[in-house]
């Protein structure tokens, strides 16, 4: 049984195939996703459906699922005068937030799921959790989308909000914790100005960044394995 994480597959459902070829996930591992299933690449509803059917994958919630919990359920709505005068400030701007942040690739592909289907998926999505802590060889992990803003070492995990978890970026020349490593996404490595290897894992200061960019050209889609440490990489895309 081995521990696998991936994040910010952003709708790359080639990237996600290849990968889990790549890594030859069998039945009795467990794979957990980071958040940012959704968005910017062309299939991100067919790669969540794809995670639906998998029972030995664990969903996180990203920035890009919270946007669309935001907006989905309303857009659902029989548009008539009556709902489109009911729609405020706070719904118009979450949807302005979420198509500036790519989100048609996402909506293009819901809208043309049958009534059941669109049910199940925001079911799923509103089951996902916000971090997961881990044991793995008598190391600890912690599992997170984003980071953690207003970060305390005393701060109890339930008390962050959800912004602080699937927003706010962790600060990777900080070292947060002493005896367990934050496993984060959210940040592509590309981005990380103290990463000397951009494009590929970031490890330092108990850190591990695995979003490396895989909706963006020459990004890739990264995985860790918790057991042994080894990265492994989808290839560039074009």
């Amino acid at each position: 049984m081995a521990t696998y994480v991936i994040s910010d597959i952003h709708g790359m459902y080639d990237k996600f195939t290849e990968m889990l070829e790549i890594i030859n996930l069998k039945n009795d591992d467990t794979l957990y996703i980071l958040g940012d299933v959704f968005d910017r690449g062309p299939e991100p509803i067919k790669v969540l459906l794809k995670l639906m059917e998998m029972p030995n994958v664990r969903m996180l919630r990203g920035n890009h699922e919270e946007m669309a919990l935001k907006c989905l359920p309303t857009l659902l709505e029989e548009i008539t005068e009556i709902s489109i005068a009911a729609l405020d400030d706070v719904f118009i701007n979450d949807l302005l937030i979420w198509q500036m942040n790519g989100n048609q690739s996402t909506l293009d592909e819901f809208y043309i799921l049958e009534n059941d289907t669109k049910n199940k998926v925001l079911e799923y999505l509103r089951n996902t959790i916000l971090f997961k802590e881990l044991i793995v060889n008598d190391t600890e992990y912690l599992l997170v989308h984003a980071g953690l803003g207003n970060f305390s070492p005393d701060k109890v995990l339930g008390t962050y909000t959800v912004n602080e978890l699937v927003w706010e970026r962790a600060d990777y020349e900080k070292q947060y914790f002493e005896d367990k490593y934050l496993v984060t996404g959210h940040t592509p490595t590309q981005t990380i100005d103290c990463c000397e290897n951009p494009g590929y894992i970031y490890r330092n200061k108990n850190h591990i960044a695995i979003d490396c960019g895989a909706c963006f050209k020459t990004g890739r889609l990264a995985a860790i394995c918790l057991e042994t440490g080894e990265e492994f990489y989808t290839s560039e895309t074009e």
